[in-house]
């Protein structure tokens, strides 16, 4: 009956007993994971219609963002690469495979302008997906790097105190 009158009062219907806890915001690791297993989906379902020189550049992408998503869940990276990866595999990967999977099938042989382009834009994608694995992973690399100076800097004997503390 309170549930009732403050959700009267906030406007939000109240939750029937039967559908139990509301389940956590799925994080972005999560998120992430789940957009590359869609596209992967996408990739395999629409198998017979890709020529194979698309498929092997999209395995070869894959092959870069499985272990990189991974990695990233586990270690973590900045706002500007988490970005660039969600942009990717939900926007950059999937757009260009819908529009050309809508074409026809003569547009989709091997030799089509259509494949031309995409696989131009499959090229572009992978440098970038091989970039930012490169960044990702020296990035880890130089905040070791970093932190060993600062602690170098705050624990290693002073040049002022003659190494005397």
């Amino acid at each position: 009956m309170v549930s009732r009158f403050l959700s009267s009062l906030f406007g939000v219907p109240p939750r029937d007993a039967e559908q139990g806890p509301t389940p956590p915001p799925e994080s972005d690791d999560d998120r992430v994971a789940s957009s590359l297993i869609a596209l992967q989906m996408t990739v395999r379902g629409a198998g017979r219609d890709l020529p194979n020189i698309v498929s092997s550049q999209l395995r070869q992408i894959d092959d870069i963002l499985q272990p990189l998503v991974d990695y990233i869940a586990q270690n973590g990276c900045s706002t500007e690469q988490r970005v660039l990866l969600e942009a990717i595999i939900g926007d950059y990967l999937p757009t260009p495979l819908r529009a050309f999977l809508a074409a026809s099938e003569q547009d989709r042989s091997d030799d089509a302008r259509a494949t031309n382009l995409l696989c131009e834009q499959l090229a572009l994608l992978f440098a970038t997906a091989q970039d930012l694995n490169h960044q990702v992973r020296s990035g880890a690399i130089t905040e070791l790097s970093t932190y060993a100076r600062f602690l170098g800097d705050k624990f290693e004997p002073s040049m002022l105190t003659g190494g005397n503390l």
